[in-house]
């Protein structure tokens, strides 16, 4: 195994003005976990993203990952979107309360003999009712139906609080820490600059 202990040097190190670093948190599951599936509220569903364009899918991806700075998919081309989005190996669900958009997860069936849960997210008005542990149910459902050896994930100081504990829960356990330093998004305009409050903006001078 390649050693990464000493990729970071101990102690502070100075960002740039302009960008934005987290610290990543790499998960796995190595079976599926013992359990009945949890259904979905009544109200919601999880259907196949339909509509593949790239202008749609960054409103989605926006309206559900602003708050918590998603901008990976935002700084595409739309060449390399599309290729994304259109393929095969990657199942793309879109999380729908009654009529509205609620949430979006994505499974990464590329790599063989595992999948990476990508994304979920759920919108604000939905969050903290119970639907994410429905959704993660339903994703390692998804998961494990494949002849996969591992499912992974990861998440970072960005995302919402009890993130990282929610993986854990859903069956996930923590093999690596990385750092990830971007150009801030809301700087180049990809984000409002009031998105993520959390994470204050710091241009340079």
């Amino acid at each position: 195994m390649k050693d990464n202990s000493r990729a970071v040097p101990a102690g502070y190190s100075n960002i740039a003005p302009g960008y934005i670093a987290s610290v990543v948190t790499c998960l796995e599951m190595r079976e599926k976990p013992v359990g009945a599936p949890v259904p979905l509220p009544e109200g919601f569903s999880l259907q196949p993203l339909a509509d593949r364009n790239p202008d749609a899918y960054r409103n989605l991806f926006r309206k559900v990952g602003a708050n918590w700075l998603w901008f990976s998919r935002l700084i595409m081309s739309d060449e390399t979107l599309i290729s994304v989005l259109q393929n095969s190996r990657r199942e793309i669900y879109v999380i729908r309360h009654n009529s509205e958009d609620a949430g979006l997860m994505e499974l990464d069936f590329s790599e063989p003999g595992e999948v990476e849960l990508v994304f979920l997210g759920l919108t604000s008005d939905v969050t903290g009712k119970g639907i994410g542990r429905a959704v993660m149910s339903a994703a390692t459902e998804l998961a494990w139906a494949k002849p996969v050896r591992r499912f992974w994930v990861h998440t970072c100081t960005f995302d919402h609080p009890s993130a990282l504990g929610f993986y854990i829960r859903s069956g996930f356990e923590p093999y690596e820490r990385r750092v990830e330093v971007q150009a801030d998004p809301r700087l180049s305009g990809h984000l409002p600059l009031d998105a993520a409050p959390h994470v204050p903006i710091i241009a340079a001078r």
